[in-house]
């Protein structure tokens, strides 16, 4: 099923895909992204890539290094990044600001929808916004030789995925099992709802990139596949002013606790580098492999359309699908960075890699339909739960567990995944 659909990547500051660039996958020179609120320098690289723009590279010379080749790494979102201080009385999203484009010349059609679509992105925004946790925690300050320079604190800036409409009718039995693995294996500082009406999955930056360099981290090499970065940097200022240890391993476990987020403050003005990767999601089988439990995604994703009228599901494929990776601030909802890999009906792309134009107008159509569309019916998390995929599951995971609580080792990395 997965040889019908092709992907893109595309990147931007907010939730606009009308605004996005295309990221050249597997490429070693980084796209910049600009706002109001962040300057970003981004790489992209997905092993085994077969999508566009046509005749991208494969592979990357990333994934034959270490620790990559041994952790049989399948992707990285790698970005040096710099927050801004917000404009004097600016507390709304980017989205909202008519200067906050990705700048860069790689375009391409299919991240160019039609107008109603832009109405659509623009809804998206708006019930991304909702999203909010209501617990608000305040921008903290850190003293410094300069004064008093502030920024984001390490409980805000967060980092994961979103929706912009409810996926329960199409998670599969056994999600719920699948979830606690990636909890307990992989990333126990995410958080979220995935079967609510605006799903989402969001951790704290600090505790789920892999590597965290704080300063620019140097240019970026070819031989290297762009962007590379070591865990470290400034060790002065992630030691005496922010409380870091200095091994990855390390600096993930301290930060999911309260006083570690509390103490590290992402400053305005100072740059940080950092990279996501993990052997978990392979976009060439479009399959989740989680230690013990893997999840054909386009077996529940395929076949799956819904109408904008009565909220009913009819067997039409859908044309057009999108996994988003947000960098984002829990207390007021601002976006840093939205990348967003979408997978296209490889009938709707012509020989140049475009979307066609009555493809384009159909997706737009599709997307407007899910954000808002009737209701959908509600499936409650342990639904599907005694099934055999679900029992399979959860016998996977009582398994992990009791390896656990023996003291056994984990394998597959010490990486995170959303």
């Amino acid at each position: 099923m997965a040889d019908k659909y092709i992907i893109q990547v595309t990147a931007g500051p907010d939730y606009d895909i009308d605004q996005h660039i295309v990221v050249p996958v597997n490429t070693p020179d980084p796209v910049k992204i600009s706002s109001e609120l962040i300057d970003i320098d981004l790489n992209v690289r997905v092993q085994n890539y077969q999508g566009l723009p046509r005749n991208s590279p494969t592979t990357s010379p990333y994934f034959s290094l270490e620790p990559h080749a041994t952790n049989q790494d399948q992707y990285s979102i790698a970005l040096r990044f710099t927050p801004k201080r917000p404009p004097p009385g600016s507390r709304t999203s980017t989205s909202t600001s008519t200067g906050s484009s990705a700048t860069g010349s790689r375009t391409s059609s299919p991240s160019r929808q039609s107008s109603s679509s832009s109405r659509a992105s623009s809804l998206s925004a708006r019930l991304s916004r909702r999203n909010t946790d209501s617990k608000k925690s305040s921008v903290t300050k850190k003293p410094s030789d300069a004064g008093e320079p502030s920024g984001i604190s390490g409980h805000d800036l967060q980092f994961g995925n979103d929706f912009d409409h409810p996926i329960r009718d199409r998670l599969p039995p056994g999600f719920g099992y699948a979830m606690n693995i990636v909890k307990w294996w992989i990333d126990p500082g995410l958080e979220g709802d995935a079967y609510a009406d605006r799903p989402h999955l969001y951790g704290p930056a600090l505790s789920s990139f892999n590597v965290v360099h704080v300063g620019k981290g140097g240019r970026a090499d070819p031989e290297k596949g762009g962007l590379w970065f070591e865990e470290g940097g400034d060790e002065e200022w992630r030691q005496e002013v922010a409380g870091a240890p200095q091994g990855a391993k390390e600096r993930k476990a301290w930060a999911l606790k309260a006083p570690a987020k509390e103490r590290w403050v992402w400053e305005y003005g100072r740059t940080y580098c950092a990279d996501f990767f993990n052997p978990y999601l392979d976009f060439k089988e479009l399959a989740l492999r989680l230690p013990g439990f893997t999840l054909p995604v386009m077996k529940y994703w395929d076949g799956q359309s819904l109408s904008a009228n009565t909220g009913d599901q009819n067997k039409q494929r859908r044309r057009s699908h999108a996994l988003r990776y947000v960098l984002r601030n829990r207390s007021t909802a601002d976006t840093y960075l939205i990348v967003v890999f979408t997978l296209y009906l490889r009938e709707d792309i012509d020989e140049d890699g475009e979307l066609k134009p009555e493809a384009r107008e159909a997706i737009a159509r599709e997307r407007q339909a899910f954000m808002v569309g009737g209701e959908v019916e509600e499936k409650g998390e342990g639904e599907g739960g005694n099934d055999k995929e679900g029992e399979e599951a959860r016998k996977k995971l009582e398994g992990l567990e009791i390896a656990k609580e023996k003291g056994e080792e984990k394998t597959g990395g010490d990486d995170d995944v959303d």
